[in-house]
């Protein structure tokens, strides 16, 4: 294009010269000689300028015929022009075919537009979905967080109005002289009137469960009637030594129930019993004739509460009466207190010594503890000391009784054999539950006035209770289901401790500890089925290279395929079994998706150090590493699991 543009200004140059020489005609156009001088100025400069021009003053030197050169020049462009047009021939094909790419780009960048433009409203409909999603997360937050406050009452409700096969066998096959037959005998009295009293209330469950207590009642009665009859029969006999079957039928008393016994649900729960130490404290006293019209029933703390408040407020009365009368104080006031009141007192504690010997309800017990601490204390403000050996003697029948029951507890789990409980599932065990509620009543109430000894038997009970859940977890052959029944029952147990104590508290730390080791193992345990090979690899390979053991290692190519081939098949189907299974294993929702996210997470660390070391020697040459998903992708699929809330 260069030569070309050169030859046309050589011609333009030649061919005015040749004029200017030959003295030819010029064409000036339509030239006005009448115009101003300035014109032909002009025109001398022009040809001046083309004069001075190279190619004119060499023509002009040599003598050259300028019109043979200009025709000469006129014959090498058009040959430029001829070369030019064959090499665009030569190379229309290719300016065909960009043609056609352009065309083909331009289609492109026309549906990537349009695609932008589908993204663009998808992104419109993805933000209200979000705004959705963000509303629902806010509903099953306030749902979850109602269903926790009425899991506490609708697991004590189901538990008392659910009849155990082992109750009906023990009232229908033990025989009546059997402990285990009382013990089932008082339970099923305890559930016929929680039954009654649920009918009244047109509660639905009753009428599933009436028919079969009632059942149960007349087996019992009937076996009872037998016994007795038997007993009595043998006062017939001549010469019969009367004192023997009066001995056996007392010791097979089935008609005086021990009160801590009527329901043996609620003595391991404190419920509203906690009442008694705050807002009920210095509530109205307890009027016999008014509870008995409304047919009310009260526990032993609530009596004992209105007992204790009724008295204290007489004895201020009495106390600061005589100081005031006789003009007394210090002993000389106590003394005279103690000959007003004395044998009342004295009186009182021989009738609480007699019920605390029969009173196996520890938080009853406990809860008597703490009211005694704090009427004392009351009475300290009113400068009323006349009851402190009065307290004292209280505290010291309510202690070692409180130690006792607990010693008894803490023997009977020692001592429960798990094949005796019938059939196990993967949920929260109804003896670990109880254990997890009277642990957060005793706990709880014990931060109040911290108690040395009772912690150490807290302790040796929650140790006793752990070795229990080890057992009862034996009884499956799986350890897959031993570890969902592990993580079930500590997580049951440690929720209820954090909603009644602090979540610092020893009990507490030590089922975080205790389920976070269960956890973990079962994500290991979840991981292996599905990714077990990559996993095993991974260990050796990193114990290899710490070691400096890498030639051991280059004849795990085959391995090394296999695995890759297999996890690119398989990861996502593994990701969604994983889930389903996960989500139908646990009874809290919140603790089943925290696993999920657990096994989730571990999987991602497994594969980047599987990467990590394919990207070393002697794996970084291998073909296989080509195939490799990538990391982000699997991110991406994890991250469709996670939870919304």
């Amino acid at each position: 294009m260069k030569e070309q543009k050169r030859s046309s200004k050589t011609i333009d140059i030649v061919s005015y010269a040749l004029e200017v020489a030959t003295g030819d005609e010029l064409d000036l156009g339509p030239l006005d000689i009448t115009t101003d001088d300035y014109l032909l100025d002009e025109v001398d400069v022009y040809i001046q300028a083309n004069l001075e021009d190279d190619i004119v003053k060499e023509a002009l030197k040599t003598g050259v015929d300028l019109r043979h050169y200009a025709k000469q020049v006129e014959s090498e462009l058009l040959q430029v022009e001829n070369a030019s047009i064959q090499d665009y021939i030569k190379e229309s094909q290719n300016i065909a075919s960009l043609h056609k790419q352009i065309t083909c780009c331009d289609e492109i960048l026309g549906r990537m537009e349009d695609m932008l433009t589908g993204f663009q409203s998808h992104l419109g409909s993805i933000s209200s979905e979000i705004q959705t999603l963000q509303r629902q997360s806010m509903e099953m937050n306030v749902k979850l967080k109602n269903r926790q406050a009425v899991r506490g009452e609708l697991s004590q409700f189901v538990d008392e109005m659910v009849v155990p096969e082992a109750m009906i066998n023990h009232i229908v096959d033990t025989p009546v002289t059997e402990r285990e037959f009382l013990e089932q005998l008082h339970e099923l009295n305890h559930k016929i009137n929680f039954v009654k009293e649920q009918s009244y209330k047109e509660t639905r469950s009753s009428n599933d469960v009436r028919d079969i207590l009632e059942k149960l009642k007349f087996k019992a009665i009937a076996k009872i009637r037998e016994f007795l009859l038997s007993k009595i029969y043998q006062f017939r006999k001549p010469m019969a030594n009367y004192q023997m079957p009066q001995d056996a039928m007392l010791k097979f008393s089935f008609f005086s129930s021990k009160p801590a016994l009527k329901n043996r649900s609620t003595i391991f729960t404190l419920g509203d019993r906690g009442n008694v130490l705050t807002t009920g404290l210095e509530a109205p006293i307890i009027v016999p004739h008014a509870a008995q019209k409304v047919e009310h029933r009260y526990s032993f703390d609530g009596l004992f509460r209105s007992h204790q408040f009724a008295l204290v407020d007489n004895t201020c009365r009495e106390y600061l009466f005589l100081c005031d009368f006789f003009m007394v104080s210090g002993l000389s006031a106590q003394d005279l207190f103690n000959a007003v009141l004395g044998k009342t007192l004295s009186m009182f504690l021989k009738h609480l010594d007699a019920y605390i010997a029969e009173c196996y309800d520890a938080i009853a017990i406990f809860l008597c503890i703490h009211i005694v601490h704090r009427y004392r204390i009351l009475m300290h403000k009113r400068s009323v000391p006349a009851l402190d050996r009065y307290w004292d003697s209280i505290l010291n029948m309510l202690f070692p009784r409180f130690e006792h029951v607990l010693q008894v507890n803490i023997r009977s789990i020692k001592d429960c054999d798990p094949k005796r409980l019938g059939n196990i599932d993967v949920r929260p065990h109804y003896i670990t539950r109880r254990y997890a509620e009277f642990s957060a009543a005793i706990v709880g109430l014990n931060e109040s006035f911290p108690n040395e000894g009772v912690n150490q038997l807290m302790a040796q009970l929650q140790a006793e209770v752990d070795n229990f859940i080890l057992r009862l977890a034996a009884e499956f052959p799986d350890r897959k289901d031993q570890l969902i029944f592990l993580i079930n029952n500590y997580d049951m147990m440690l929720n209820v401790l954090i909603e009644r104590t602090t979540d610092d508290s020893k009990e507490s730390e030590s089922l975080k500890q205790l389920l976070t080791a269960r956890m973990q193992e079962f994500i290991e345990e979840m991981l292996i089925p599905h990714f077990g090979g990559m996993m095993t690899f991974v260990k050796e390979c990193e114990t290899a290279f710490d070691r400096g053991n890498i030639e051991a290692l280059k004849s795990q190519e085959r391995r090394v395929t296999q695995l890759v081939r297999g996890f690119n098949n398989e990861w996502k189907k593994a990701i969604e079994v994983i889930n389903q299974d996960v989500m139908t294993s646990f009874t809290n929702f919140k603790n089943g998706t925290q696993i999920l996210q657990g096994i989730l997470t571990q999987l991602i660390q497994y594969y980047h150090r599987f990467q990590k070391l394919l990207s070393q020697n002697p794996f970084k040459t291998m073909a296989i590493r080509s195939e490799l998903i990538n990391i982000h992708n699997v991110m991406v699929e994890v991250k469709k699991y996670k939870p919304s809330f």
